[in-house]
């Protein structure tokens, strides 16, 4: 500011600044240098990476070197080499419905720090900085300029456990959505070999998710901490075997976040969008939906049951709140219940490092 000029160019210091400061000592302007260097931010050398189901398009920064490499073992291992070539700090690479894995785990097993975007995050960033295109290349510079515009950190991945019972968790939800719609396909038939052949798809399917569901309270029950996590969130009323696997398996930090920010983990947390004198209504949107959308499901059963959530229900309908406004402050209530009783256990094993999934 010691240069700044009115719009005809002269000097406003004594009107706009007040007057020039004082001359400083050596000392002092030493002092000043070692705070303003203290100040700086080192900026990292972030790898970006744009992840297909075959090929792995990887740029140094937002217009640095570029490199296309193979989706598979040999073509990761390659990748690792580009990037400690070019000292690379953090690999920041979009969520790919699944094909950024591989490349995820084994880039950590090479020691090269790496993270998952939001890739409508991403996609949002580069449009608001004018990057109308999309390609393979602009893609992997927009990523890497998005996390360091972000600064975003690595996510060190799950453990071979959380991994398993991810695994788990997912295959048994599938199964249960299969049974659902055969069932429900059931109803429309009345032709007898047709019929034999829903029973027998049915048949299978039941003794499958036997199977799953088995495998999973084996693996809950061999941890010490999910095994009291499990324990904790069944003294609520209403919560049973499945939503405990669903919040292990898809929200493994409940417990080591605050309410507020657990419940935007979640998609629950209300958004202000007011402006000036306007107070738009607070709505809900992102985060897990997954979570989410069982947690609505077990906080209408939790309300039947456990009496604090039947007065918070009859108080929010009193006051004439709309349904869909008293179903997400039931389901908020009930995460941030689940979330205090998670903390209490956690103090237990302070040693458990907690893991976090991208989101």
């Amino acid at each position: 500011m010691d240069g700044a000029r009115s719009p005809s160019g002269n000097n406003n210091r004594g009107v706009a600044l007040g007057p020039p400061p004082l001359a400083r000592t050596t000392e002092q302007s030493l002092d000043d240098s070692i705070a303003r260097t203290r100040q700086v931010t080192v900026t990292k050398i972030i790898c970006g990476i744009d992840v297909s189901s075959r090929s792995l398009q990887a740029r140094i920064g937002g217009d640095g070197p570029e490199r296309s490499f193979l989706n598979t073992t040999a073509g990761i291992a390659e990748l690792a080499v580009f990037c400690r070539q070019h000292q690379v700090e953090l690999v920041a690479m979009e969520a790919t419905g699944g094909y950024e894995k591989q490349p995820f785990l084994q880039l950590w097993s090479h020691g090269l720090p790496a993270a998952i975007l939001n890739p409508r995050s991403v996609r949002r960033f580069a449009e608001a900085m004018g990057v109308l295109e999309k390609t393979d290349r602009l893609d992997a510079g927009v990523i890497a300029w998005f996390a360091a515009v972000k600064r975003c950190h690595p996510g060190p991945p799950p453990s071979s456990q959380q991994e398993h019972l991810q695994a788990l968790v997912t295959r048994l939800r599938q199964l249960t959505d299969l049974q659902t719609a055969q069932r429900n396909q059931r109803l429309l038939v009345t032709d007898a070999q047709v019929l034999d052949s829903f029973t027998a798809v049915l048949a299978m399917l039941a003794s499958q998710i036997r199977v799953l569901e088995t495998a999973i309270a084996q693996l809950i029950a061999a941890d010490p901490l999910w095994q009291q996590l499990d324990q904790t969130f069944r003294s609520i009323k209403g919560v049973a075997d499945r939503t405990v696997a669903r919040l292990m398996a898809e929200m493994p930090e409940i417990g080591t976040l605050s309410n507020k920010a657990i419940s935007k983990l979640a998609g629950l947390a209300p958004l202000a969008r007011d402006s000036g004198n306007h107070q738009g209504k607070r709505p809900v949107r992102g985060g897990r939906s997954g979570v989410r959308g069982i947690l609505f499901v077990v906080a209408s059963v939790v309300r039947r049951h456990n009496s604090d959530f039947a007065a918070f229900d009859q108080r929010l309908n009193t006051a004439g709140k709309p349904k869909k406004v008293i179903r997400v402050a039931l389901a908020h209530k009930l995460l941030v219940r689940l979330n205090a009783k998670a903390r209490e256990v956690r103090t237990q094993f302070p040693q458990v490092a907690p893991c976090t999934l991208a989101s």
